[in-house]
């Protein structure tokens, strides 16, 4: 019997290994270039399962044998980096009263698409209620009376409102409290997203640039998403699960190929202009443990994961749930705090929002 419990129990170690090993391969899977490798490139979305699976791990081994939890609190500890960019914990600071406040948000078109049945202004309240001192909006376009009651409204709080576009009509919007005093594209190709910096005023002889950003997007059709949402919820019979998984998985890795050229754009214009003061945010279209959040985030500081806590997730319809909206800086700015807003649900993103603290210098 001895020997049978001993075999178990080694069994068990092996597999917990296993689980740590590819959870180690999954998290740092934001090194491998979408280009040479999309069908790897998106492993990261599966890295939260290998997280919990080995948590599951580490609570088997404490009740049944203490001493071997060592293997997983070994894994955490070996896959702290991945573990803290995609679910950091930190203290919580008290917000200074002249911290600059930024929010980015991906307002759907105002829900104009049928996909949200929410009152006109609902958004525009919540931006009136939160007022932020830059807001970068994504997906800004509206029509009708939307678009009177979008200028309306931001009009009404933001002095200087500000947007770049493309030729299909795509566009992201820059509203602020602080003067704008230019503006460029970051070239780069795409059909219908964008990166662009506007120049804005924070001091007598202080400027700083905004790098705006819509990365490329997953171009995951009403049926695609439908079907994930299938998948997470084991409605689809074996053979069909499947077959929309591959799907799925090959057109995600298209996607992120396109991207991956965009995300290096946009890094490769922060180190052109490294030693100026920088604030960058956005809808990357992309996970914490991605190609694209890591190129760039390896220039500047992920507010997110200085200051913030838990997952984050930003984007929640259709069964997609994940932190694909970022805020970065540059180090003349300390991250203070950092949240996304899970308290409106009247566009398919939730808006980030982090407080930013500019530093003294000598």
């Amino acid at each position: 019997m001895r020997t049978i419990s001993e075999l178990a129990v080694r069994v068990a170690a092996g597999a917990n290994l296993a689980v740590i090993a590819l959870m180690l391969l999954v998290g740092y899977s934001d090194r491998l270039n979408p280009v040479d490798y999309p069908m790897a490139a998106n492993l990261g979305l599966l890295f939260p399962g290998f997280i919990a699976l080995n948590v599951m791990c580490l609570v088997f081994w404490l009740m049944v044998r203490k001493r071997m939890a060592i293997i997983p609190f070994a894994g955490l500890l070996a896959g702290f980096g991945p573990i803290r960019t995609y679910t950091p914990l930190n203290i919580t600071q008290d917000v200074p009263e002249d911290a600059l406040k930024v929010m980015s948000y991906n307002v759907y078109n105002f829900s104009t698409w049928d996909d949200f049945n929410v009152s006109n202004g609902e958004i525009l309240s919540y931006i009136e209620r939160e007022s932020p001192d830059l807001l970068c909006l994504q997906e800004p376009n509206a029509t009708g009376t939307k678009l009177k009651t979008r200028d309306e409204v931001l009009g009404g709080i933001y002095p200087y409102i500000d947007t770049l576009r493309i030729r299909s009509g795509s566009m992201i919007m820059l509203c602020s409290k602080l003067p704008i005093i230019g503006k460029h594209h970051i070239d780069y190709d795409s059909e219908s997203n964008l990166s662009g910096v506007f120049v804005i005023k924070t001091g007598d002889k202080d400027t700083t640039l905004v790098v705006a950003n819509h990365l490329e997007s997953t171009r995951l059709t009403s049926e695609d998403k439908s079907s994930f949402k299938s998948i997470v919820k084991g409605d689809l019979k074996k053979q069909d699960m499947k077959e929309q998984s591959q799907h799925l998985w090959h057109k995600l890795a298209i996607q992120t190929a396109r991207r991956a050229p965009q995300a290096d754009a946009v890094a490769e214009y922060v180190r052109r202009n490294k030693g100026k003061s920088i604030i960058l945010m956005g809808d990357f279209n992309d996970s914490p443990i991605s190609y694209a959040r890591h190129v760039i985030a390896s220039e500047l500081n992920d507010c997110y994961v200085a200051c913030g806590n838990g997952p984050g997730i930003s984007y929640h319809y259709n069964g997609f749930y994940v932190r694909i909206d970022h805020v970065m800086c540059s180090d003349d700015w300390q991250p203070c705090k950092c949240k996304v807003d899970n308290s409106i649900k009247a566009s398919d993103h939730y808006p980030i929002i982090c407080w930013l603290k500019k530093r003294q210098t000598h």
